[in-house]
């Protein structure tokens, strides 16, 4: 284990590790426990002693004493924290004062690397919400170090709501994938027709595509009406979507009758061919499809389809 993220360089941790193993050490039995120079490792140990890893006893002659693990580590990680507030807080401060001075609610963003590098931003930077609209093609295509960046950011409470078009869902490794970031916490619908992809931040910094079908350019936007219309837009797609998956009251109400209906309307057969191969009249199946539909919360046969093959829910023809 290295301490490098709490601002702790692989030789200062030698040296710290060393105290460990051998406590009350003076600086000269350091220097040969080390093969350092005395000078060297006075600078090394009054870094030490900066960050709270180390004392030095009164006395002649001194001895360094490591201070504990897990003190020293959670004193690192104190200030670490403390140095990520006042960056936070300059950020703010410099982005009311670049506001207040008229700066640019729009910004271009041109290259797939620096797009697929703020869709990671903003990601990283929500504190409550991320909405998604999602469409292929892709400039990040999806795969686990996405899948793993979304579920770090919703293990920090930060809620996800995604919409997705009906064509993101064609790939079955794709359903597996939406299986484990919804298990996690995503909320997630589905519809036809997702009119552009769409990322939002706490309602407060948005990504949307420069032009389409193009995915060379996109546009950062700042709170504006522009950025308002787009968090409307996504509200009412969201009400419009049918649930990606069931609860599990809707799931029991798909009987083993239904899903051979279902089976058999995903194999493209008619409503007249599905009666006679049910021995029932043609009403009584449109009926049925229309029950089911309701039950999955399908607004046309082709959602309905699409619902029952993610949920697992069709049966042998």
């Amino acid at each position: 284990m290295t301490l490098d993220s709490l601002g702790v360089n692989t030789t200062e941790q030698r040296v710290y590790e060393v105290l460990l193993r051998h406590p009350d050490v003076t600086l000269a039995q350091l220097t040969e426990l080390t093969r350092m120079t005395a000078e060297r490792l006075r600078s090394l140990v009054n870094s030490l002693a900066d960050k709270g890893m180390l004392s030095r006893t009164p006395g002649r002659p001194t001895r360094l004493v490591a201070a504990p693990p897990d003190i020293a580590v959670e004193i690192l990680a104190l200030r670490r924290r403390e140095e990520i507030e006042r960056a936070r807080l300059a950020g703010a401060a410099l982005g009311a004062r670049f506001r207040t001075e008229g700066g640019p609610v729009l910004q271009v963003v041109r290259g797939r690397e620096a797009i697929a590098h703020r869709f990671r931003q903003l990601q990283q930077v929500a504190k409550q919400e991320v909405l998604i609209l999602d469409k292929p093609p892709y400039v990040v295509e999806p795969d686990e170090a996405q899948d793993k960046l979304q579920r770090d950011v919703q293990a920090r409470g930060v809620r996800y709501r995604t919409i997705y078009d009906h064509s993101t869902l064609d790939q079955p490794e794709r359903l597996d994938s939406l299986r484990r970031l919804t298990s996690c916490g995503e909320q997630a619908r589905a519809m036809t027709g997702v009119p552009t992809k769409l990322v939002i931040a706490d309602r407060r910094l948005g990504l949307v595509p420069y032009e389409l079908p193009s995915d060379h350019q996109a546009v950062l936007l700042r709170p504006s009406a522009v950025l308002t219309g787009l968090v409307t837009l996504f509200d009412q797609l969201w009400d419009r979507a049918s649930p990606l998956w069931p609860d599990s009251a809707t799931g029991a109400q798909i009987g083993a009758d239904d899903q051979q209906l279902l089976a058999l309307l995903a194999a493209g057969l008619t409503d007249q061919a599905i009666a006679r191969k049910l021995g029932v009249a043609q009403r009584t199946v449109e009926r049925r499809v229309r029950r089911v539909m309701d039950s999955l919360g399908a607004r046309t046969r082709f959602q309905a389809g699409l619902q029952a093959a993610i949920r697992g829910l069709l049966g042998p023809p």
